[in-house]
């Protein structure tokens, strides 16, 4: 677990990005349908939940579709994984251009995130894969946009991975300062 400079929590704290996904080890239904549901009641600007999610569970044809959409690069890790999320937004609806379609996305996929934290599970959201070819698997309609893939699961062998992917997930967790994210009064002061 990481350590925070002021204290979040836990769940926060031990939060990663994993490559290396147990293959052999499932997701419950229960725990998927938890994942889900963290992600359902996220906050969204006028209530318009603007988010979708098109689950593949290894084995099954989504999750092959989902695979064959990502990048090389994330391929050859993220296969197997136990679930992979595909995670798509509203960008047009009845109001019109949803401008905050893409934010609203991003807060269900959080909660999601922190709530497999919180169940032991781990995630890692990849923007490397064709939208093109999402939309046309899945017949996604042209007012929603495919964004995100999040494969899901348990952590698996690192010695499984490339050496280079290796050296990825043993390198050290780093964030920027508080003092270059967080200012008052005017652009670049520090808060204090």
């Amino acid at each position: 677990m990481n350590k925070t400079k002021v204290g979040t929590h836990p769940f926060i704290e031990n939060r990663r990005s994993p490559r290396a996904f147990d293959p052999d080890r499932p997701v419950s239904s229960e725990a998927l349908f938890r994942l889900l549901e963290a992600a359902r009641w996220a906050p969204s600007a006028n209530n318009i939940q603007p988010w979708r999610f098109i689950v593949g569970q290894r084995g099954d044809l989504t999750h092959q579709k989902i695979t064959s959409a990502l990048s090389d690069g994330n391929r050859i890790w993220a296969a197997h994984a136990p679930v992979l999320i595909l995670a798509v937004t509203e960008e047009e609806g009845e109001r019109g251009t949803q401008r905050y379609a893409w934010h609203d996305l991003g807060l269900a996929t959080s909660q999601m995130i922190i709530q497999a934290s919180s169940i032991g599970l781990y995630a890692h959201i990849m923007a490397g894969f064709s939208k093109e070819e999402a939309r046309s698997v899945f017949s996604i309609p042209v007012e929603y946009a495919p964004l995100t893939v999040i494969a899901i699961g348990y952590l698996g062998d690192i010695e499984a991975l490339s050496e280079k992917l290796q050296a990825r997930e043993k390198a050290p967790r780093v964030r920027k300062p508080l003092e270059e994210i967080a200012f008052q009064n005017t652009w670049g002061e520090r808060l204090s």
